[in-house]
């Protein structure tokens, strides 16, 4: 399979080109991007969370709370979502330039402020609005009234009259060229539309259609809106495989592999409708061998989400996941081949930087992320590895914003956190240690456990016989080194003590019996 797939791309064994591996299983999707056969993206989907970012529901206000300048909306979930007053208000994103495009009469219609916003909305109205980010953890769903809908080369903005261009599209000939596309553009009063960096270089008519489209499918979210009663789904944001065909399937995918023939017919009917000649590129994969195994896409993603990740160079990573913040620490390792030891710091730090940037797609890491760089004194090579991370960023969709290297040789960073990380939603806390990822020492439990005879046989003093069982670790250290301690409790208290192992219980765990009832007895 793998020589057809360098056959159709007509590229070097060496080069493989980028790709788009597509496994649908019974209860998960998932998507790889591979650029040139390295992991550049990474996306799954289970049945069970689907992905509600980017979804529209009719709400209704349940409370105002005007401390927190916010009001907490019923969309059918079981915590209400959290609305802040400012996301109430109209705005552009800040990735886009404006463009004007508005006739004088728009510019001066009457703003709505953040106090105005409880009278427009009072407790027990209702109100449309979107999702900007999932439930994370206890935290019910944050929303938006900033209703946005997003096509294949448009962005469409219904309740805002502003347009704009993505400033991801840098050169200035194309953006004056698409300039004049939106500005032709039929697009209706008071609404707004974005093009999206996918739309460099694309002809007008694809424009025209993908508003069609997107004017289309508001009108039956509006429909919906005024026929539904609160709380309701109004638009569902597409699945994984749509939301691939949207946001991946663009002219820099040499070939799109899917394990899936309903999947690969419903891209192909859905390439078809904007490019029938898109439609070739995406092909079946029918091997016997796992699609993931054959294009080596899951052993990139066990060696990817390890703690500790290793670097070209012999340096590594390591990245620690808190509630509060993301803690990346940066070390030489294995690099210390190099008689220049600022260049070989500087070398691991850059290929660290590469490493952070990729990590943070791959996992879906967002919050506060600090990046614990080895020492630089060169200020030269601290810029160096800033703009480096400055760069590897800009591929990133979620919004990302980094400091300089501090004094401390630390880097600062926010990623905009939309959902759960993919840890977060793949895993749960370990049932053996409790998510604290450590257990009781044997010496610690040496010394609980000895504390637990001495308090049940002052307790029970008629009692001499007593059954100790315990994790067959912790009788080890009570044979080898605390004999002694256990023989003079015996002899204290005039007892006897017999211990017994089992396995299967948690290193922590011991239970003390009464040896001639076998009832249990409490400390």
């Amino acid at each position: 399979m793998l020589d057809k797939v360098k056959q159709f791309l007509g590229l070097s064994q060496k080069k493989v080109g980028n790709q788009l591996i597509i496994s649908c299983e019974k209860l998960e999707r998932r998507v790889a991007l591979l650029e040139n056969g390295v992991l550049e993206e990474y996306n799954i989907e289970r049945d069970t969370d689907r992905n509600i970012v980017g979804s529209i529901f009719k709400g209704k206000v349940k409370n105002i709370e005007h401390g927190l300048k916010a009001m907490f909306v019923d969309i059918g979930f079981e915590k209400n979502a959290f609305l802040h007053f400012w996301d109430a208000l109209p705005g552009l994103d800040s990735g886009v330039e404006e463009v004007d495009r508005a006739s004088s009469e728009r510019r001066s219609k009457k703003k709505i402020t953040a106090k105005e916003v409880p009278e427009i909305y009072p407790v027990g109205s209702e109100v449309m609005v979107q999702v900007t980010k999932g439930p994370i953890s206890n935290k019910g769903p944050r929303i938006t009234t900033n209703i946005s809908l997003a096509g294949r080369y448009l962005v469409l903005m219904p309740h805002n009259d502003q347009s704009g261009i993505s400033r991801k599209i840098e050169d200035p000939k194309e953006r004056e060229r698409l300039r004049t596309i939106l500005q032709r553009l039929d697009i209706p009063e008071g609404m707004g539309v974005i093009i999206r960096t996918i739309g460099e270089g694309q002809r007008a008519r694809y424009f025209v259609r993908d508003l069609g489209l997107l004017l289309e499918q508001w009108r039956q979210i509006e429909e919906a809106f005024k026929t539904k009663p609160a709380a309701a789904v109004l638009f569902q944001e597409p699945d994984l495989i749509d939301r691939t065909v949207r946001d991946f399937l663009t002219e820099e995918i040499d070939a799109v592999f899917c394990d899936d023939q309903g999947a690969v017919d419903r891209m192909q009917a859905l390439v078809g409708q904007v490019s029938k000649r898109s439609k070739k590129r995406i092909l079946l994969y029918n091997e016997p061998v796992p699609i993931f195994d054959k294009f080596g896409v899951q052993k990139q993603i066990d060696d990817a989400f390890h703690r500790q990740v290793w670097l070209r160079c012999g340096g590594y990573i390591v990245i620690d996941e808190t509630e509060a913040l993301i803690a990346i620490d940066v070390n030489t390792g294995r690099n210390k081949g190099a008689k220049d030891v600022e260049k070989t710091i500087l070398q691991t730090n850059l290929e660290a930087a590469d490493e952070i940037a990729r990590q943070l797609r791959l996992r879906n890491i967002g919050g506060l992320i600090i990046g614990d760089f080895i020492d630089m004194k060169n200020r030269k090579d601290q810029q160096m590895v800033y703009n480096r991370m400055k760069e590897r960023l800009k591929r990133d969709k979620a919004k990302t914003h980094v400091l300089p290297i501090s004094a401390l040789g630390l880097m600062e960073m926010t990623r905009q956190r939309a959902q759960e990380s993919l840890t977060g939603s793949m895993f749960i806390p370990c049932p053996y240690c409790h998510g604290r990822a450590v257990v009781k020492s044997p010496m610690t439990m040496s010394v609980e456990i000895q504390r637990a005879l001495h308090a049940v046989m002052r307790r029970n003093p008629e009692t001499h016989d007593l059954k100790v069982i315990v994790n067959p670790e912790v009788l080890n250290r009570l044979k080898t080194e605390d004999e002694d301690l256990l023989v003079e409790i015996e002899r204290r208290y005039a007892g006897r003590l017999t211990f017994r192992t089992d396995p299967t219980y948690h290193h922590e765990k011991f239970l003390i019996f009464d040896g001639l009832t076998n009832q249990e007895l409490k400390p």
